[in-house]
């Protein structure tokens, strides 16, 4: 059974920082990229990071410099480092493949990151 589990998320100062860690299981992990995505309440579920099998990344503009995306394959986790955060980064944040791929599966539970002003 495939199981996402996301973690790291928490209520932070702006400015602050969180490591965010995505464990996933019953998929081909190291064979698919992976991306972090965000959901703000009543806005749309969006990409902000995606890492390739080998390691390039892509990052969303409002995040680029800030966050940075990671995987550690051995362990089928995806991690997200977010710094020098600020309150328009306050979301759900939630790990999966990338749409139309074989990494591609069902939505975890996410993970509440808040940042207050």
């Amino acid at each position: 059974q495939v199981q996402v589990v996301e973690s790291g998320g928490g209520v932070v100062q702006a400015g602050g920082s969180l490591n965010l860690s995505c464990v996933l299981s019953g998929r081909i992990f190291r064979f698919n990229a992976m991306g972090w995505y965000r959901q703000a309440p009543g806005k749309q579920r969006d990409m902000v990071a995606q890492i390739t099998t080998s390691g390039n990344t892509n990052y969303a503009d409002s995040v680029k410099g800030r966050f940075t995306i990671s995987r550690d394959n051995a362990k089928n986790t995806v991690y997200l480092q977010m710094n020098s955060l600020r309150p328009e980064d306050t979301a759900v944040y939630y790990c999966n493949g990338l749409p139309g791929t074989a990494g591609w599966g069902s939505w975890g539970q996410g993970t509440q990151v808040t940042v207050s002003s």
